[in-house]
């Protein structure tokens, strides 16, 4: 496998990680609000009101904060790109002398370090020193219109599972539906994100299984609390 191959298949894992937590947000926290005025109400149309509220809220601010600081990411490793261009103009040598160290620090003898870093620099110097000094690959710089696109529709789609259970069963039985269907997805989130992350599953399950009761046992509880006052 080669470097490019490898830093594709990490930038889709980390995608596939992010997409996984912002269907977690959407989920807790869309649960926690309609359940929360579900114990104030037992109308659909105000649980209803809430709940699309909270999820365009959500994934809104979800976006325009992945948007942001992909935008700052960005703008730094556009300037630290720069930065490397011109001192590449500037000194070649001493450049040539500083990617020979790095190789050689990853374990190269002194002589292979020079010559591999005369070949890098030789194909194209830049990229080089991007990949191995700074650790960016030039051609794969994130987007944040990309970023903050699937922020949204991650979150959208987490809170959508909420809402729906919230809504279409009878006043009976919306409550215990609605605990049910997100703790039965929190325990998909949390295998996913344990087997992209490796770690353990159980303590990713039971973690977010207990983060996303806790937050719905709360809100029900203020909100129970405030109807019936």
């Amino acid at each position: 496998m080669t470097q490019t191959q490898s830093a594709a298949i990490s930038t889709r894992l980390n995608w596939l990680r992010a997409g996984v937590l912002g269907a977690n947000d959407g989920i807790i926290s869309t649960a926690g609000l309609v359940v929360g005025v579900a114990g104030a109400t037992t109308s659909r149309a105000e649980i209803l009101t809430a709940g699309v509220a909270g999820l365009l809220a959500g994934s809104l601010s979800m976006a325009v904060g992945e948007y942001v600081s992909v935008s700052s990411q960005r703008d730094s490793e556009r300037a630290a790109l720069d930065l490397e261009r011109r001192e590449l103009a500037e000194d070649p040598e001493a450049e040539l002398t500083e990617l020979t160290e790095l190789l050689a620090a990853r374990g190269l003898t002194q002589a292979v370090a020079r010559e591999a870093a005369e070949q890098l620099t030789e194909r194209d110097a830049l990229r080089a020193h991007a990949r191995v000094e700074l650790g960016i690959e030039p051609d794969e710089l994130a987007n944040p219109l990309h970023a903050a696109l699937a922020s949204l529709i991650a979150f959208t789609v987490g809170a959508l599972l909420p809402l729906l259970a919230i809504v279409l069963p009878g006043a009976s039985g919306r409550v215990p539906v609605t605990v049910g269907a997100v703790l039965g997805a929190l325990t998909l989130c949390g295998v996913v994100s344990a087997r992209l992350g490796g770690a353990p599953v159980p303590r990713a399950v039971l973690r977010n299984v207990l983060g996303g009761a806790l937050a719905m046992a709360v809100t029900y509880a203020v909100g129970t609390w405030l109807g019936a006052g």
